[in-house]
């Protein structure tokens, strides 16, 4: 089977045997997007085989990262949070959470989970230099296991506010698997100070696109779910949007002018940032 472009061989990280190479995973798939090399010909597949239905996913998971970088510099600095749980969070490539809240802040503490073991081989790395971020595999689905994991409990002082992160996972949350129920658990988890910061593949006016693209992800991946905007708002229900609400991913507090808001690659993804009160 095909090797990532890095490994333990090339001083990379030692990957589990146990590693299905064969099934594609979203957060390899993502890593794929952002020309990462940490991923399987699978995942090229997959990434090749939706790129076909939406050429500008390339350029709607730049867009996600750049969103990441905006809210968690702003958090860790003019909100003071210094609690990250970046749930989903795929593999820490392309300045991911913790490089951008230790800049901010350099005692932040960061907290990935995913269910991709290839996202806790790099986090082995990442722990050998800095004690204060973290990986955990688990599986989202069961928040309340999330939570109460023996590492995210030793971690994480939910007495103190936390940001939680759900940045392009959702949208590989079908909703039988209660996407909703997994945002309450979780809000009632942390405490009253703490931000929310979501993002989702979002059903445009002309929805031909978006059907074929979620029929792709289905087929490929076996998750994969557009939501229309009513859906997404309903995330953050009991929650403080902060402005300018939900918007588009580049239009969200942008650091460069957007030159041109109307494209699918601009509005494809939307999202936002809440407060708990």
């Amino acid at each position: 089977m095909s090797q990532p472009t890095s490994d333990s061989s090339s001083g990379g990280p030692a990957f589990p045997p146990e590693l299905n190479t064969g099934q594609p995973t979203a957060a390899r798939v993502y890593d794929v997007m952002l020309n990462g090399k940490d991923n399987f010909a699978i995942d090229r597949q997959v990434a090749s085989a939706s790129l076909a239905v939406m050429p500008e996913l390339k350029e709607i998971a730049i867009h996600n990262r750049e969103i990441l970088h905006r809210v968690v510099r702003h958090l860790a600095g003019e909100a003071g949070i210094t609690q990250f749980l970046d749930l989903g969070s795929g593999l820490p490539t392309a300045r991911n959470t913790h490089e951008v809240a230790q800049e901010v802040n350099p005692d932040a503490r960061v907290a990935y989970v995913d269910i991709d073991p290839i996202v806790l081989a790099h986090g082995r790395a990442i722990l050998a230099e800095n004690s204060n971020t973290t990986v955990v595999t688990a599986d989202i689905r069961d928040p309340q296991a999330v939570l109460d994991h023996p590492e995210i409990q030793e971690f994480i002082d939910f007495g103190k506010p936390v940001c939680v992160m759900l940045c392009g996972i959702l949208h590989h949350i079908l909703d039988d698997e209660d996407p909703g129920g997994i945002v309450r658990t979780l809000r009632d988890a942390v405490p009253s100070g703490s931000y929310f910061f979501i993002t989702n593949f979002t059903r445009l006016g002309d929805a031909s696109s978006s059907v074929e693209l979620e029929k792709q992800l289905l087929e490929q991946l076996g998750t994969g779910r557009v939501r229309t905007p009513a859906e997404l708002a309903a995330f953050f229900d009991g929650l403080e949007l902060l402005l300018p609400g939900i918007v588009p991913l580049p239009l969200w507090r942008p650091d460069r002018p957007v030159l041109d808001s109307t494209t699918v690659g601009v509005r494809f993804m939307t999202g936002g940032v809440a407060l708990k009160r």
